[in-house]
This record gives structure tokens, sequence and C-alpha cells, in this order.
């Protein structure tokens, strides 16, 4: 930082941290409850202190892939336009994510109360309009608030942390779970 103006990166270091996110994306959908730093360097394909040097802590580089995920439903937001009956499939991809990033969910459960209020704050945002859309045309009842998805999250994660028969048993539930609760939001005509 130069007189309060901080330099552009690099492009081998902007680089490195793109490459860095997406390995740590990767490795947390792998379906696995833990991933450690060393491995997302190793699939990476950078050193450790490369790694610490862009992320300090896993709670850095959760934040990061938070927010890269909150980029990617930006861009599925964005890519649906006006189309109301997208709304169906991109919260069924949004729940389904928060199935299959265990290792994600996991982390982000030890940030900040405030940090995590405020990505959950930015899904629910996102949401909203294409929820909006969605009941203007019929597809979703029309009581649903948007404040509403949070409980539908949080009814997804109540499945997976209270399931005890084992992984496997616990993502049939939740996958069940989402096919529930999706059919009680959405009107099939």
């Amino acid at each position: 930082m130069l007189y309060g103006v901080q330099a552009p990166r690099r492009r081998d270091a902007q680089r490195n941290r793109e490459a860095i996110v997406l390995a740590a994306c990767d490795l947390m959908t792998s379906g696995r409850d833990a991933v450690g730093m060393p491995e997302i360097a190793r699939k990476a394909g950078v050193g450790q202190a490369t790694l610490y040097r862009h992320f300090p802590d896993r709670y850095a580089m959760t934040a990061a892939v938070i927010a890269h995920q909150v980029e990617r439903l930006e861009a599925c937001v964005a890519a649906a336009g006006q189309q109301p009956a997208a709304f169906r499939p991109m919260l069924d991809a949004v729940l389904r994510a928060q199935v299959t990033m265990r290792p994600l969910v996991h982390l982000a459960r030890r940030l900040e109360p405030a940090v995590q209020g405020r990505y959950l704050r930015r899904i629910v945002a996102l949401l909203a309009e294409p929820l909006r859309r969605a009941q203007e045309h019929g597809h979703v009842r029309r009581d649903l608030e948007p404040g509403d998805l949070i409980l539908i999250f949080t009814m997804v994660e109540g499945v997976l942390e209270g399931t005890l028969d084992g992984e496997l048993n616990a993502q049939a539930a939740a996958g069940r779970t989402i096919d529930l609760a999706l059919d009680g939001v959405f009107r099939t005509r």
C-alpha cells in the first residue's frame, strides 16, 4: 500500500488467488466433512506460503469461497432474467448446494454472527426479485416472503445435522426435505 492506495495485484497473484478459491470450492463439494488448507494448496498448484499470503486462515478462505458462491448465484439470477419459472430450479440448486457443500457450511457456522448474517441477507436479497416474479405469475404461493427462505434453509440444515443414520441417509433425507419444501412453496399447474 502506497499512501493509502492499494496497488493492483499482479496477474500471477490474481491467477493464484482465483486458483485457490476454485480449488477450495471444488474440494468443499467433495462430500467430505473437512478440507485442510494444505490440500487446497496442492489442488490449486501453489505452495502453502502462497495460499497463506492470500488467505491467512481458514476463515478468510471460507469468506472468499462464500463470496465466490454468492457471485455465482448473482450470475444465475442475472441469466434467469425475467423468467418466472426459473425460480424453482434456482432455489433447488441453492438448497442442494447447502447439502453438498458441508465443509463450507461447517466453516461458515464458525464465522462471526454478523458475517454469517451479512451473507445470508445477501442470498435472500438476491432471491427476492425472482421470488416476486414467480409469485406474480402464479408459480409460487402468494404468502411466501423472502425471509421465509431462511426457514427453508434452516429446515434443510436441521435435517442434515439431526439425521443419525449416516451421511448417505442424511443427504437422502435432506433431498426429500427439499422436494417436500419446494412442493409446498410452488404451485403445479
